[in-house]
């Protein structure tokens, strides 16, 4: 019998990962150079930070779910607690905070940093991810809004999602606080309560969610009921009182919509549901939400939140950000059928006659390399024949083989692979043609 230590390692990964071979990677690599792209045009720089924060920065405003469930946490050999960052936003709050004073706002940032959560993994959730993070510090107007969900459509549209495939969903936290705290009375601590069950809607049946908000409001259900069931924002805004019909969170609703679809995006809808689950936000939150049947969902979402600098001390900073992870969004290019082919990134391939001219194969792969072109050598000594099917095999578009002619003469036969036409070349013209 193996004792312990002979027993043979698993060679998968721990649960709820992934590993990234070559061909996922230059998915994953496609799915980031959209996201940085589209940030950029719209003048966001990058920033980062490490995986590791204090966990007091959780504890003080990402809410009690996430920290004692779902969050990787351990003290460090200094008996410290800390935490594998579950998301971003309380990362670039504290990097705003302890900066304040030398930037130049507003402040526009993007990040695309790995994310980590103990949580059941699932579609489109896992326990580690990646995660687009775009936030502008220091814009007051609804035109903060109106810029970070302009970045957010651009993104989906980038990647060859049409309008008409995904759903940008729109709330704010003023007319939640305002029904419940104003109109209805509730608590902050009641009042929480139902907005975490309001979250919960669309995954319960209609009578299990009425008796949810029935049991937390009591005789006050049936007026929340009803202006939870409004089809869109005029019937929703008829159904409030003559006070509500004004108020500052249905204003700023009315213009952001307006101001969007000036700027040509159309797909926008209000959606009273929409709570969002972080303590944070403080007016306009948003989701965008994906049509197809076999992937509706939430895809991502984010909104406006104004206080977070105040945990560090500071005074209060206007934010809107989003955060858009990885897993979803290969979802829905899966879904769709937009994840591009791969074009393989090395060039060619150097096919060796005999050892004895593997030295000159090395140096001309030197040469090439030196103007940015991407070479192997094959080393393996089988048949120039099986290297030409291996090189083919991987993809390779093309090959040269090395022999005594080709030594003497500086001479190659460039073949394409995929085409199998043949040309005669020198080392000088060699680069040229392959860069065509």
């Amino acid at each position: 019998m193996k004792n312990d230590s002979e027993k043979k390692l698993s060679t998968e990964s721990y649960k709820g990962v992934r590993d990234f071979y070559p061909e996922d990677m230059a998915i994953q690599n496609y799915i980031f150079s959209v996201m940085g792209k589209v940030a950029k045009k719209f003048g966001y720089q990058e920033y980062g930070a490490s995986v590791l924060e204090p966990s007091e920065l959780y504890h003080a405003k990402s809410g009690e779910e996430i920290v004692n469930e779902q969050t990787y946490t351990f003290l460090d050999r200094g008996d410290r607690s800390v935490t594998l960052r579950p998301e971003m936003t309380p990362t670039v709050a504290r990097m705003v905070a302890n900066k304040r004073r030398e930037l130049i706002f507003p402040v526009r940032w993007y990040s695309i940093p790995n994310l980590f959560r103990y949580e059941k993994p699932q579609r489109g959730r896992l326990r580690e991810h990646w995660q687009l993070n775009v936030d502008i510090f220091g814009v007051e107007s609804i035109q903060a809004e109106v810029e970070i969900i302009s970045v957010a459509s651009e993104i989906m549209r980038a990647y060859g999602v049409k309008d008409s495939q995904f759903e940008i969903r729109i709330n704010n936290r003023k007319i939640v606080n305002y029904i419940l705290e104003t109109l209805m009375g509730l608590s902050t601590e009641t009042a929480g309560k139902v907005a975490k069950a309001i979250d919960r809607k669309e995954k319960v049946s209609h009578e299990v969610f009425g008796k949810m908000i029935t049991d937390i409001v009591g005789e006050k259900d049936n007026f929340l009921l009803t202006l939870l069931s409004s089809k869109n924002l005029e019937e929703f805004v008829e159904r409030l009182p003559e006070d509500g019909k004004l108020h500052d969170g249905i204003v700023e609703i009315k213009t952001l919509i307006q101001a969007l679809e000036k700027l040509g995006i159309s797909n926008v809808v209000f959606d009273q549901t929409l709570m969002r689950g972080f303590d944070y936000y403080t007016g306009i939150v948003f989701e965008v939400f994906d049509l197809n049947p076999d992937n509706r969902r939430s895809l991502f979402g984010g909104g406006r939140y104004d206080d977070l600098l105040q945990i560090f001390g500071e005074e209060k900073v206007p934010t809107v950000g989003f955060g858009m992870g990885d897993v979803t969004i290969r979802d829905v290019l899966e879904t769709y059928g937009l994840i591009p082919s791969q074009k393989n990134s090395i060039c060619l391939c150097i096919c060796t006659v005999g050892n004895e001219h593997i030295d000159y194969a090395q140096e001309l792969a030197q040469k090439l390399r030196a103007k940015e072109v991407s070479v192997i050598v094959d080393y393996s000594g089988k048949k120039v024949g099986d290297q030409i099917k291996r090189a083919d095999k991987r993809g390779i578009p093309f090959i040269v083989c090395v022999g005594d002619d080709e030594v003497k003469t500086g001479e190659f036969k460039l073949k394409n692979l995929k085409t199998g036409e043949e040309k005669i070349v020198t080392e000088e013209n060699l680069t040229s043609l392959l860069k065509n």
